[in-house]
């Protein structure tokens, strides 16, 4: 049986939002960004010149195209434009040059 009683105190119907817990990575998210800060720090913050040139070896649970594009993407953010090219398992990450610029796509009209 349900029982009803008035309540004297009527701030029990105010609105109150909850204390929110700071939300936990997951272990596969705090890897993701520890390798981001790891390629910032060892990587990109070191590509000051062209003659410089980082080489990097795959895991055996690392997937290529990932760590590629974790490579672009952090060298994105840090405002640098790299190139990186891969043979077997190991990439070579440098500052991107016009010799390093890859020659896909359209050619450029010829100016006549």
């Amino acid at each position: 049986m349900v029982k009803i009683r008035a309540v004297s105190d009527p701030s029990v119907m105010e609105y109150r939002p909850r204390p929110v817990k700071p939300k936990q990575l997951s272990p596969r998210a705090q890897a993701r960004l520890e390798q981001d800060r790891l390629f910032r720090r060892k990587i990109v913050n070191r590509l000051t010149d062209e003659s410089k040139v980082f080489r990097l070896k795959l895991g055996p649970d690392e997937k290529a195209l990932t760590v590629r594009r974790r490579l672009q993407k952090v060298a994105e953010e840090a405002g640098k434009e790299i190139a990186v090219r891969q043979v077997d398992d190991v990439f070579y990450v440098g500052l991107m040059t016009p010799d390093r610029r890859p020659r896909r796509g359209r050619r450029p009209k010829s100016r006549s």
